[in-house]
């Protein structure tokens, strides 16, 4: 497997994979307009014969913090470590940014624990990382678990 930045070519290759999820409550729906305006934030998965089969986005928030979110990975490739390598290059592209603090909110928190992750209070969270909140069928019922890392000499 390949990860790499995503390119145009690559978004509608994201949309589905995402939204996979999203219809089964997993995380929130992308637009095909919302990942294309997003798409600078993406990573993808690319399997050998080239089709798109992972992503994983980083929304920086502030100077200091960014979101780790829109992590998917196809059905088939499940259970493989293509998680894991996403979410590594989701850590190194934040480090490269200079961010201190990735944080996601998630219902995998047992594979976000082995990836150095802790649960954390999400009131601890600033208010604006709840601006996509809004347009989750869940609203005030969220379940998701809010986990952080620091980057600090993470590696």
């Amino acid at each position: 497997m390949n990860v790499r930045p995503a390119r145009i070519s690559d978004a509608e290759a994201i949309c589905p994979l995402v939204n996979y999820y999203a219809e089964r409550g997993r995380m929130l729906h992308r637009s095909l307009e919302s990942v294309y305006d997003s798409l600078r934030e993406f990573y993808v998965a690319q399997d050998d014969d080239g089709s798109i089969v992972g992503c994983v986005a980083v929304d920086i928030f502030w100077a200091d913090l960014a979101e780790i979110k829109s992590l998917a990975v196809a059905r088939e490739h499940r259970r493989g470590g293509l998680g894991t390598q996403l979410v590594a290059a989701a850590i190194e592209d934040a480090q490269r940014l200079g961010v201190k603090r990735l944080f996601t909110l998630t219902y995998e928190q047992e594979f976000f624990g082995r990836q150095g992750f802790k649960v954390i209070d999400r009131q601890k969270l600033p208010d604006k990382v709840w601006r996509e909140c809004v347009a989750c069928p869940k609203g005030e019922a969220c379940d998701e678990t809010a986990m952080i890392i620091t980057l600090d000499g993470h590696r």
